[in-house]
């Protein structure tokens, strides 16, 4: 980093036309001999200037310390906000050098579109071609694409551009020229959430529409004896009464062949009612999927978008279409697949970067050979990260969230609560017109194509926006509202000239006052988010570019029915509680002591549930306890390094103390824990 600062004052020196003359002689000291990390130094410093010189941005030394890792093959976790589209740009120019193309990996074509566009003129400036690769584009296209230095893409389209290549009858129609390195963005939603994802190419099979709308009318006809449903594994089984009584109805329509459905000849129609149970007691409409201009449309749930052209295979995807009454899409055979971590293992070399990484980091190693490095903020955070909030009932939650939004509004607060589905959000947003408060923004599946301006304006004093979790969103929150984004939506219509220059002003003069709005504070709630696992949430920017964020995580608390639990109080977490929330706020509702922006078990110990009268020798014995676990959790061996035993036993501790948070039975003498 030293090193390429001291070449600054070079570089300023030269003109565009020097500068951009490094490229060439970059590529023939390569040619010479030379590998990429001999020019690293000169490489990464020609870029920070060109990225100043035409953006008007200069790369921070934290961000030349994040190139540098994505380099080297590894995954540089940064903070919301730190500017990890900017940081690609150095290792992207650095490895395009050798003339091999650089695969950058988006995960949706808006910020495919708008990365090549803006990082593009760096590349540009450098005399280098960058492509995109987009939904829709022709075979022609996407070969011109790929042949670019750089390349932006989204997962999906890699994919299924391999596939396609590997169903081409002669080379020349091939539209990849390889797999040299990939920068993957939002690497832990691709690469572990979505890692076992199967892409698949497949062709029609013949059209059996009559007998899936025939069999859905039967489910509705069955009671929930009929069934035995496993949420957790995704599976769906008919018990031996409900077997007999869709016997009779398949006999009564003549299409049950011998005496049992479970003989031979009936493994077809054995097919088609399983998946028409599934369509109908496992799948939600707004949840997993949505209904759009007569077609079912897979909504991802990991991020909450839309996947369209994406359907379910084996006939699940039919009876889904049975099910909501729209026209039936002939049944596929699968021709090609793939899974994405099959395919991004193929990569000469490969990186990634992300804000959440460091809970996948055994995953990373043991998968893809990638470690994991924290790149510190490049000034300290401002944000106040606030614990987490437990509510006895699922409307005790949203009504504290209600009230905390009208509270929010009428300090001229902007808010962003983070739901799990496209049903929560709609809820919530149905909840506060119910209460009177109408001036909020809803953004999910149902609203993709706005998603861009909607979060660009979420900084405006007062705002409120009720958003779906969706990874890589790619737009800044600005404090006071995105000028840019305010400009190419309302004035779309004007041509250029002084009308034109005369409304942007005024739009530019009208953030700049909201910006300087000293009440404006920042604030996200995120309801409750049920996963196997507790990440670390995703967070308001870390960088401090005005007054402090608040994010604030509200979950409910699991209680067995017919049990009273007013008696459960949570205790607040060390001595640090009263500093970390003002006094009066909330003193009426239970707080849990457990950080969002905690990542690792020996951080903190996490939810704690203590019962009010227990005696200070029990507090001793669990606070023993806790103190075990840190010193387990901070052993190293004699380089140094951190042991995994201690997260392990931390997370089965965590692990023991939600189930016996479920169970609600009383307390434990010995270590003043909930009796399981």
């Amino acid at each position: 980093m030293d090193a390429i600062n001291a070449l600054e004052a070079e570089m300023k020196a030269l003109s565009d036309e020097a500068l951009a003359a490094k490229t060439a002689e970059f590529r023939r000291e390569l040619a010479d001999g030379k590998t990429l990390d001999d020019i690293l130094v000169p490489a990464f410093a020609v870029v920070r200037e060109a990225a100043l010189r035409v953006l008007g941005l200069r790369p921070f030394d934290v961000q030349l310390i994040g190139g540098m890792i994505l380099h080297e093959r590894a995954i540089a976790e940064m903070k919301t906000g730190e500017g990890k589209t900017l940081v690609a740009t150095l290792p992207v120019y650095l490895n395009a050098l050798a003339g091999k193309g650089v695969h950058v990996v988006t995960v949706n074509d808006y910020l495919a579109q708008r990365d090549a566009g803006m990082m593009g003129r760096i590349y540009g400036f450098l005399g280098m071609t960058t492509g995109v690769i987009v939904h829709g584009l022709s075979d022609e296209q996407r070969r011109d694409a790929y042949a670019c230095d750089v390349t932006y893409a989204t997962n999906n389209e890699l994919g299924f551009d391999y596939l396609r290549d590997n169903m081409k009858y002669e080379r020349a129609q091939m539209v990849q020229r390889g797999h040299f390195f990939a920068i993957v963005d939002e690497v832990d939603s691709i690469l572990v959430d979505e890692a076992r994802t199967p892409l698949i190419i497949s062709g029609p099979l013949d059209d059996r529409s009559d007998l899936y709308n025939t069999i859905n009318e039967f489910i509705p006809l069955l009671s929930p004896e009929d069934y035995e449903i496993d949420e957790k594994q995704r599976s769906a089984n008919f018990s031996e009464e409900g077997t007999e009584k869709l016997e009779n109805m398949l006999r009564e329509a003549g299409l049950l062949k011998g005496e049992s459905l479970y003989d031979i000849e009936n493994v077809a129609i054995v097919h088609h009612v399983n998946n028409a149970l599934k369509a109908h007691k496992l799948f939600t409409r707004d949840k997993d999927y949505i209904v759009r201009n007569g077609e079912i449309v897979i909504i991802d749930e990991f991020t909450g978008r839309m996947m369209p052209g994406r359907r379910y295979s084996e006939g699940q995807h039919q009876a889904l279409e049975a099910k909501e009454k729209v026209q039936i899409q002939p049944e596929n055979q699968t021709l090609a697949s793939i899974t994405f971590q099959n395919y991004f293992r193929m990569y000469e070399k490969l990186a990634g970067m992300t804000g959440t990484a460091a809970t996948e980091a055994e995953e990373f190693g043991n998968i893809y050979g990638l470690e994991v490095l924290e790149v510190p903020t490049n000034l300290p955070i401002k944000r106040i990260d606030e614990d987490d909030e437990v509510y006895r009932t699922v409307g005790e939650k949203f009504k504290a969230i209600i009230d905390e939004i009208k509270s929010a509004h009428e300090r001229g607060q902007p808010m962003l609560v983070g739901t799990t589905s496209i049903e929560k959000s709609e809820l919530l947003a149905d909840m506060l017109k119910k209460s009177g408060f109408s001036k909020f923004q809803v953004l999910n599946a149902r609203y993709h194509e706005q998603e861009a301006y909607i979060v660009a304006q979420a900084g405006v004093p007062g705002a409120v926006t009720i958003a779906t979790n969706m990874a890589g969103r790619g737009t800044d929150i600005q404090l006071g509202g995105n000028p840019d984004m305010r400009i190419q939506q309302e004035l779309a219509d004007v041509e250029p000239g002084p009308e034109r220059e005369a409304r942007e002003k005024a739009i530019r003069g009208e953030v700049q006052k909201l910006k300087g709005k000293g009440a404006c504070r920042r604030r996200a709630l995120r309801p409750c988010h049920r996963t196997a696992r507790k990440p670390p949430y995703r967070q308001p920017a870390a960088w401090p570019l005005g007054p402090p964020g608040r994010p604030g995580p509200l979950e409910v608390l699991p209680v067995p029915s017919g049990r009273s639990d007013a008696h459960l109080r949570l205790r607040p977490h060390g001595r640090n509680a009263a500093e970390a929330r003002p006094e009066g706020r909330r003193g009426d509702r239970p707080s849990l002591d457990q950080q969002g922006a905690r990542t690792r078990p020996e951080e903190g110990r996490g939810a704690q549930l203590r019962h009010p009268q227990e005696s200070p020798q029990v507090r001793r014995c669990a606070q023993r306890s806790a103190q075990g676990h840190l010193r387990a959790a901070h052993r190293t061996d004699g380089r140094g390094e951190r042991h995994r035993y201690g997260d392990r036993h931390a997370q089965r501790s965590d692990r023991g103390n939600r189930r016996q948070a479920h169970s609600g039975a009383g307390l434990c003498r010995k270590n003043g824990m909930p009796r399981g």
